[in-house]
């Protein structure tokens, strides 16, 4: 039997979460914290699934779910997997560990799977591909949940010549757009692409509604959603001078607040009031501020820029007394803080050049902390033995 493990990183937004859904700028970036996910072929084919020693269950785990139905195909033989999944990420908490999950089983089943090339492989090369996904074809089919086979290429694009499996088979842009597309299965719809391509990349991304000329620009993705279609450009910031010398403490209320149901909170109180956009239209300023600030690395305007943030988020009703009292705790020894995620409970972020003294001042207001610096390493394959899990032949 064979197998692979893989891992991703979690995330926090430093500004512009619950805005980013609505077209607004954002940045986030990934903690040294990450989710491993590890898959073994149990059997040559069948849909006995399992995860961490349980029966899969679909309706507990919709992000495996909707990957297996994307990657790893019953009726196209694919064979039963045992899945395992680690890490120290904390679950319903702000910091993307469902989308770190999704990025890294992502990568687990790609590589398990291999690829096949209309050409002489070039994995870097989405044009070479005979099927998989990337936003430089139509990605429509990755986010339609209706759809159960594989994302094949049409015509001579669709060749199956060539037939590659190890780990350089796998493509951050397609683990990061799988991971989004499955984000917003699992959010009624609603998903900006933040954490998963966060997750995929790490280091430091900024989502816009433009593509920045100051930041390498990743690729657009677009999402339909029930008020409209929303587009976004990512784009990848190099940490800049003086990042070595702050910190982000996380400090997490250990309350589980469900990120699905903050983004309908907050989308029913926008449909209740449209004037109330205008919150979330400023939050895209702040948002813009705070951008240029960290591109200058000018840590005390990005600190600034988190508090603003949070001020609004609080108005908009997505924080709680909860992250309140760890924010009021930090503030002093730190250069902002504010809720990180989708609020509620879960977690919230201090930004600081004294890292001990805020986590100790978290942790007596009753907080529990994790540190973490910027630029951390994202998706990865740790290891794999085996290959192919399954070889899924040609795709008529």
């Amino acid at each position: 039997m064979g197998n692979v493990s893989a891992s991703a990183p979690g995330k926090c937004i430093l500004f512009g979460e619950h805005a980013v859904v609505y077209g607004q700028p954002a940045v986030a970036v990934a903690v040294e914290q990450r989710i491993h996910v590890s898959i073994q072929s149990e059997s040559d084919s069948g849909d006995e699934w399992k995860l961490d020693g349980m029966t899969f269950d679909p309706l507990r785990h919709p992000h495996v779910a909707a990957l297996r139905q994307r990657l790893w195909q019953v009726e196209q033989g694919a064979p039963s997997l045992s899945i395992r999944v680690s890490g120290n990420i904390p679950p319903a908490s702000g910091l993307g560990s469902s989308a770190a999950l999704s990025v890294a089983a992502c990568a687990a089943l790609r590589t398990g799977r291999g690829r096949w090339f209309n050409q002489q492989p070039e994995p870097s090369q989405p044009s070479t591909w005979a099927e998989g996904y990337s936003h430089q074809f139509n990605t429509d089919i990755a986010y339609d949940a209706s759809r159960s086979i594989s994302a094949e290429r049409k015509g001579e694009a669709g060749l199956h010549m060539h037939y590659l499996t190890d780990s350089s088979v796998v493509d951050t842009d397609e683990c990061a757009l799988l991971g989004h597309a499955v984000e917003a299965m699992a959010q009624g719809g609603r998903a900006s692409p933040m954490d998963a391509s966060t997750c995929a990349h790490g280091g430091i991304v900024l989502l816009s509604d433009t593509i920045e000329s100051n930041a390498d620009y990743l690729y657009t993705r677009s999402l339909k959603m029930e008020d409209g279609q929303r587009t976004w450009h990512l784009h990848s910031i190099t940490p800049p001078q003086g990042s070595d010398d702050v910190y982000l403490v996380i400090g997490n209320t250990g309350i589980h607040a469900p990120t699905s149901e903050q983004v309908a909170k907050v989308a029913a109180a926008l449909k209740k009031n449209p004037n109330r956009m205008k919150e979330i239209e400023t939050i895209g300023l702040i948002a813009r501020r705070g951008i240029q600030s960290l591109l200058e690395g000018d840590f005390d305007s990005v600190g600034r820029a988190m508090s603003e943030n949070q001020l609004m988020l609080k108005g908009l009703g997505v924080s709680c007394p909860e992250l309140e009292n760890l924010i009021r705790a930090a503030s002093p020894s730190s250069l902002g803080a504010k809720l990180t995620g989708a609020g509620g409970g879960g977690c919230m972020i201090a930004l600081t050049r004294h890292p001990k003294q805020t986590s100790e001042a978290i942790e007596l207001a009753g907080g529990r902390t994790l540190i973490s610096k910027f630029g951390n390493h994202g998706l990865r394959v740790d290891s794999s033995r085996g290959l192919p899990l399954w070889h899924c032949g040609d795709i008529e």
